[in-house]
């Protein structure tokens, strides 16, 4: 019989979802965001966001609740994801993440920091689907990631009230309609011990 426990090392627990926008169907992306909800990490839990968008002048732009899960997330994670989030020397604003909604609905996470408001919000969901991707079955990724995936048709972005340029777009993931924004939930990062 095989074991039902993952023999992986856990890295993360927690979430990713992300917005990106852009104007025309692959083409530039005008917006693009990372956002964490971490329950476990070896830095700790805490709340992440990296934006870069025409709104912060097309440069990153990090706000967290946990300076080191940002730095960890940088060197663990980010670096294979999007080289730009990956920068330990961006500074990091400290911020604090509420969440509204519902996914039957819509979806916003709200960060404030001094001045600054950020408000990203999904809907128009697709039906949602599990991820599971074994460590290094992604080029330049030693990572293992399992999640549900619940892809939004419509989702946007505003910093102090002024609306992001752009917006979503279909994509395939391996069969499943998905999108370029999604939320995804119950994440959890693994690698080989």
């Amino acid at each position: 019989m095989v074991s039902p426990v993952d023999p992986n090392e856990v890295r993360l627990t927690g979430e990713n979802s992300y917005i990106r926008l852009g104007e025309q169907e692959g083409g530039p992306l005008t917006t693009r965001s990372s956002h964490w909800r971490v329950l476990y990490s070896p830095a700790g839990p805490g709340h992440v966001l990296f934006i870069q968008s025409e709104l912060t002048d097309n440069q990153v732009r990090i706000y967290a609740d946990n300076v080191a899960l940002v730095r960890w997330l940088q060197g663990e994670i980010e670096s294979t994801i999007y080289e730009g989030f990956a920068d330990e020397s961006t500074p990091v604003s400290d911020a604090c993440f509420v969440r509204y909604g519902d996914v039957r609905s819509f979806s916003t996470e709200k960060v404030v920091s001094g001045d600054t408001e950020i408000s990203l919000t999904w809907y128009d969901f697709v039906e949602p689907f599990v991820v599971r991707s074994q460590p290094g079955s992604t080029p330049g990724r030693p990572h293992g990631v399992y999640n549900t995936h619940v892809p939004a048709r419509k989702a946007q972005l505003t910093v102090n009230g002024k609306l992001a340029k752009g917006r979503p777009f279909p994509m395939d993931r391996s069969g499943h309609v998905s999108s370029t924004c999604s939320l995804a939930w119950s994440e959890t990062w693994v690698r080989p011990r």
